[in-house]
């Protein structure tokens, strides 16, 4: 069997790993020219870094970036609602790893590269076309064509293989937040290994994701979500990671926040290069497979960057997709039973995620509280917090991990 991958993000590159631990052939094919270290930084929970664990790459990963110890929420202006402990701190058997976007891409092609083989990811082809019979699949990559017995469409939030299914879709829906962010080293704080989510309706995101070139400091990742424009219509830009922000359009929003262990505005004025990203996601999908072809991570089933799923899921999705084609004699039932697996629970975390994910329990908080507050218990029961975030451990596929 020969399987096609559109697109060399890291849910393409992780199922060619997978297909390959499964003994299946297959090729990736990336529109880019090349394969470019871009992002900032993302978390991998631990039921993702176990799957990439069962591929050998659990020290390489853990040396590219942070074995995340705890996880604080506060209110926007710097009372505490919650300190939980992350990965194995928190009884999981693997760690919680935050890692620059960038670095696990190429992390996960140069494993690539090596195991499968020099030019098995194949930049600068575009998919075009593709048709299919009961035999296979043939698609158009840069105007060559090429033969296989399944495509997988891991071509992102703006897949050329998702238009072709749903034509009238349109471009990804937005909710109205523009998404700032950025990487700078910076002192250490908290445990050297703590990540805060503070605000509400307004949301400030800090952690590290490497260590920093200095002693004492670490890379450090921020992210600023701001309410921009109304819900529901089309993004103002295209989303892409390497969109470029002008740094004078977050000034007035930093007043807004109070973080007590980082000065969050001389972070941001430190960040060489800060980057814009509309915070969109697309409706669940009826389907994902047509015969032959299926899809897979952004392309699938794309959602707000909330509760640190996005590239966890398409983690997921690879190793469902490569246990069933390995499992299957014919490739359009393998991947009819992908789709059964992975539809259903997907599209619950795009559900949820629209209403703030885990991190609801901050705009519970401000809600309730939008000045602030002295004893958490006078505002809301600490339990009802709890529930919200175990409610999401669970749909987001978490037990796996433990």
């Amino acid at each position: 069997m020969k399987v096609l991958i559109a697109g060399a993000g890291i849910g393409g590159l992780t199922t060619a790993l997978r297909l390959h631990h499964e003994g299946i052939d297959c090729a990736v094919y990336e529109q880019a020219d090349q394969i470019r270290e871009l992002g900032v930084g993302i978390n991998l929970l631990p039921q993702a870094v176990a799957e990439l664990a069962e591929l050998g790459l659990l020290e390489e990963l853990a040396d590219a970036g942070i074995r995340t110890h705890e996880l604080i929420y506060a209110h926007r202006l710097g009372a505490e609602i919650s300190r939980m402990p992350c990965g194995t701190a928190a009884g999981f058997t693997m760690p919680q790893i935050s890692v620059h976007r960038g670095r696990l891409q190429g992390l996960l092609y140069r494993a690539v590269e090596a195991r499968l083989g020099a030019g098995t990811v194949r930049t600068g082809r575009r998919l075009t076309e593709f048709d299919q019979d009961g035999d296979g699949v043939c698609a158009v990559f840069g105007g060559e064509s090429v033969l296989g017995e399944v495509l997988v469409g891991a071509d992102g939030i703006h897949s050329a293989v998702r238009e072709t299914f749903f034509p009238a879709e349109g471009p990804p829906r937005w909710n109205g937040v523009m998404l700032w962010r950025g990487v700078t080293d910076w002192p250490e704080f908290g445990t050297g290994r703590s990540e805060i989510i503070a605000g509400g309706l307004l949301k400030l995101v800090i952690y590290p994701i490497a260590a920093g070139r200095m002693p004492g400091t670490k890379l450090t990742n921020w992210a600023m979500c701001i309410t921009s424009g109304d819900a529901g219509g089309p993004p103002p830009v295209r989303q892409e990671w390497a969109k470029l922000a002008n740094p004078a359009d977050l000034r007035q929003y930093f007043d807004h926040f109070h973080v007590p262990d980082v000065d969050h505005r001389e972070l941001i004025l430190a960040t060489e290069q800060i980057f814009e990203f509309p915070m969109c996601d697309r409706d669940p999908a009826p389907y994902w497979t047509r015969h032959r072809v299926t899809l897979l991570g952004d392309a699938a089933h794309p959602m707000y960057p909330m509760g640190s799923n996005g590239a966890g899921q398409a983690i997921l999705d690879a190793r469902s997709l490569a246990d069933h084609l390995a499992r299957h004699a014919d490739p359009a039932s393998a991947l009819r039973a992908y789709e059964l697996e992975r539809l259903p629970a997907t599209s619950e975390v795009v559900l949820r995620n629209r209403v703030g994910g885990p991190e609801q329990v901050i705009d519970v908080v401000e809600d309730l509280a939008p000045d602030g507050f002295d004893r958490l218990e006078d505002v809301v029961d600490p339990a009802r917090l709890e529930e919200i975030v175990a409610e999401y451990l669970s749909l987001s596929g978490a037990n796996r991990a433990r």
